[in-house]
């Protein structure tokens, strides 16, 4: 007799459900619009960045340098350190400046709603270039009062007549870092919208 034959082996279903990886439609971020990549905010925010760093950097060299000839001059006519510390005035202001552009680009850089990035790369840009403008430019200006200052208060303690002749220069030296200022005004008003925007 042969033995009992072994049950067949329980089939198979034929096809075998498929396990999705693909998130649920509910849970699918928001299409990107290329208007308004989430990397967009980077341009702002280094916009305002480089508007405050570069101003600093001219306003702490012009205070420097021309502090060191204020100091040295005033060992000798202490007089006249009050009359000769316009060089330094005028160097904070630059510091100044690159604080207003910067508060403006950083009010300016507006966060996401919802997944959707709603700053736009057109405005990172205008606010990178106008954070540059004004930055550089109030670093330039602060390179000329720190060097006119510095040599101008020194000769004007010899020479009383250059005393004028100094705060002119001193003006259309700080009238570099105003230029800055005022392009970076403009650039930050450029208006840009993304096409998700209704």
């Amino acid at each position: 007799s042969h033995p009992p034959a072994a049950p067949p082996p329980e089939s198979l279903p034929a096809t075998q459900p498929e396990i999705s990886l693909a998130p649920s439609p509910s849970a699918m971020p928001a299409v990107l619009d290329p208007l308004c990549p989430p990397s967009a905010p980077f341009f702002g925010f280094m916009g305002a960045a480089a508007a405050l760093i570069f101003a600093n950097l001219g306003a702490a060299y012009g205070t420097a340098k021309s502090g060191v000839g204020i100091s040295s001059m005033g060992v000798l006519k202490p007089d006249l350190v009050m009359k000769s510390i316009i060089p330094v005035i005028m160097a904070g202001v630059l510091g100044i400046y690159g604080l207003i552009i910067a508060v403006i680009i950083g009010n300016g850089v507006s966060p996401s709603e919802n997944g959707v990035t709603t700053y736009s790369l057109f405005s990172g840009f205008a606010h990178l270039s106008g954070g540059l403008a004004c930055g550089l430019s109030g670093l330039a200006a602060g390179i000329a009062i720190g060097i006119v200052g510095d040599a101008g208060v020194r000769a004007s303690a010899h020479q009383p007549k250059l005393y004028v002749g100094m705060v002119l220069i001193l003006i259309f030296a700080e009238a570099l870092g105003l230029y800055g200022l005022i392009v970076g005004l403009i650039l930050t008003s450029k208006p840009g919208g993304c096409s998700n925007m209704e």
